[in-house]
Formats: C-alpha cells, structure tokens, sequence
C-alpha cells in the first residue's frame, strides 16, 4: 500500500519521486537533512504559518529568516525574500528585519548561548502554500538561482492545487505535504510525503527517512530519523484518493459561492486567487476590518452552533520558541495585520448552499 500511494500520487503530481513519512514535519526535515542543513545555514520562510515550517530549521540547528507575507494572498513576497537573501549576504540589517546573532542566538533548543554566533550564509527558501494557495514559484524560484539557493515547497495545505499549469508538489526542488487529517487529502492520523525530480535527493530522504540506512537496515550510513508512514494509513489513502479529484473541484465551488454571497453585501475581504493559479481551499479565510469586527463576527457565529478557525493567531517571530531571535512587535506588519483580521469558516467539499447560507446569514447578516 505504501508503494502503491507512492507511485500513484507521483503520477498525479507529475514528479519522479514521492518519498512517504510519518508527517507533513518529517517531510520538511527529510528534504532539510537531505541538503545537510545546519548551523550557520539562513533558511528564509514566511512567519505567518504554522511553527512547524520553521521548527524544523531550529531542529538542525539553522537559523529561520522571517520575510514578510503579501497581504493579497498572504504567502511569501518575493519582493521581500530579494531584500532579506541581500541582507543575509551583505551583513546588513538595514536591508530587511534581521535576527539579533548575539549569543542569545546559539540554541533554541536548549536556551544556553555559544558566544557571538558565526555569520549567517544563506542556503534555501521554504515558501509555503497557504490555505490551498500556492507561492509565486516563478519569482521565488528565479531569485533562488540567482542566490545558488534550493527552495523547498511546503504543500501541506496545497496537495491539488496548481499554479500555472503544474501541481502543487511539483513547484520546486522538493516539496513537502501533509495527510493530516484536515488538510485536503486527510488520512485518519498523521502522515506526509516528499516529491522531487531529484534522483540523489529521493536517495538521501529514503535513507533519512529509515535511521539513515544503506544496503540494508543495519548499515546506517547517517543520521537519520524514524520517518515511516504507517501501511494503515496509506491504504486510508488510496481509497480516499480515489475520489479526491472531484473533491478538489467541489471545493472550487463551494469556494466560488461564499465568494459570490459575500462579495456584495460584506466589509470582510474574501480571498484571492491571482489568475493561473488554483487553490485546494484548506481553508477559506476571511479577513475582517479590525481585531473587534472579528471576535464579534465569531461570537455570532459561536451563537448559532457555526464554528470558525484563526489561522494563525500569533506570527512565528512573536512565539516564545522563537524568542532567542530576537525579532520584535512591527517586523513584519503584514503578517502581524492578518493575524488580527484572519478567521476561516467551515470549508470541505459537501457544502451545499443552503448550508453556506445558513453560515453567512447566522453571523455575517448575507
């Protein structure tokens, strides 16, 4: 069964190689591990996601970048990674809002500093899919070359998505995604795949993925981690694979219908799609006026027995893991504001409009 979801969602996202683990976190760190990520590497990756993205570069011992969403479709702005990769190069915090790399800095896993910590050289990107919507790949990816920088996709919201005519899973040097069971392809526990063109990379990550093992399970040739899928959550898979297509399309419309039953009558802004692109619709999220607008909006909605989501109510350079950076409130505004205004409303595939109705009419008065 395993073998057989990894030919199968290969195919579908058009790759060489799908590598299953046990998460859509192990994901990223297998595709990290299999670049010999460490200490001393700058990962650049957007703070408005959730911590795994840019725990696992804090695992290894590197060091995350924050740059700055684009506050239309709230992923990474190529614009900004541009300045940040230039100030990591050069040294130069007035180019961008740099990580303090005073001793504070040494390990985030441990809090105990190491001294004046090395300079930073920038070693990839790990732009992330947001709610289904994927990064501007043809930016990020031309400045990544420009930089000899890989760039890792994390797709653990975006699995069916497309951008420009390609598949989710298919916009980078590797790409990650999750089976969480709320993403868009859920098995019923945890579970993540890797995909890449790359023949040696596939090798390195299916080595990782079982205690770094060689010819056998025995010969361990790295580090490596416990990072099997389960065989019961593959088969889980398959069978809902089976049908994942025609959710992915059932998404549009319920996507294109709170759209159309807002647009008119609603303060809120509702989500955009920038032409050639797809989303997966994970969520559909809506941005609110102000802080206030939201939590009256959400307590309305809480009346009626509706539930709604904030996705993500703290950016990453604000959590207390990753205090030891030592960003501050005002780094990065665009991925503070989303975080006041953000909230999602229920979203999957069998949403009928008269369901949608009673969602908007129970609290948002369409």
């Amino acid at each position: 069964e395993v073998k057989e979801l990894e030919q199968k969602l290969a195919t579908y996202v058009v790759v060489k190689h799908a590598i299953s683990c046990a998460s859509g976190t192990d994901a990223l760190l297998m595709a990290l591990m299999a670049y010999g990520v460490g200490p001393g590497d700058a990962i650049f990756t957007t703070p408005f996601t959730f911590i795994a993205t840019a725990e696992v570069i804090s695992l290894l011992g590197a060091t995350p970048i924050f740059v700055d969403i684009d506050p239309k479709t709230y992923n990474i702005d190529p614009a900004k990674l541009a300045l940040a990769i230039q100030a990591v190069k050069t040294n130069n915090p007035s180019l961008h809002h740099m990580p303090n790399r005073k001793a504070n800095i040494a390990s985030p896993l441990t809090g105990e500093g190491r001294g004046e910590a090395e300079r930073l050289r920038p070693r990839g990107v790990i732009p992330v899919d947001l709610f289904g919507l994927p990064a501007d790949y043809d930016a990020i990816n031309a400045i990544a070359k420009d930089h000899s920088l890989f760039v890792i996709e994390d797709a653990a919201q975006s699995f069916g998505a497309e951008y420009k005519g390609k598949r989710a899973g298919a916009l980078a040097d590797i790409a990650c995604t999750s089976f969480f069971p709320a993403k868009p392809l859920g098995c019923y526990g945890d579970g993540g795949m890797c995909f890449t063109d790359d023949d040696q990379l596939a090798k390195k990550m299916e080595s990782v993925r079982v205690h770094g093992q060689g010819s056998d399970k025995y010969d361990n040739i790295r580090i490596g981690i416990n990072g099997r899928l389960d065989t019961l959550q593959a088969a889980v898979l398959l069978a809902k694979f089976a049908i994942f297509p025609e959710e992915i399309e059932l998404r549009q419309q319920v996507a294109d219908r709170y759209s159309s039953l807002l647009t008119p009558h609603s303060s809120l802004l509702t989500p955009n799609v920038p032409e050639g692109y797809k989303s997966a619709w994970a969520q559909y999220s809506l941005l609110a006026e102000n802080k206030a607008q939201r939590a009256a909006l959400m307590d309305k909605l809480k009346a009626a027995g509706i539930p709604t989501a904030i996705y993500y109510p703290k950016p990453l350079h604000l959590q207390t893991a990753f205090a030891f950076l030592g960003y501050a409130p005002g780094a990065f505004p665009a991925s503070e504001a989303a975080a006041n205004r953000i909230f999602s409303l229920p979203m999957h595939p069998y949403l009928q409009k008269e369901d949608q109705r009673q969602v908007l009419g129970s609290g948002l008065e369409i």
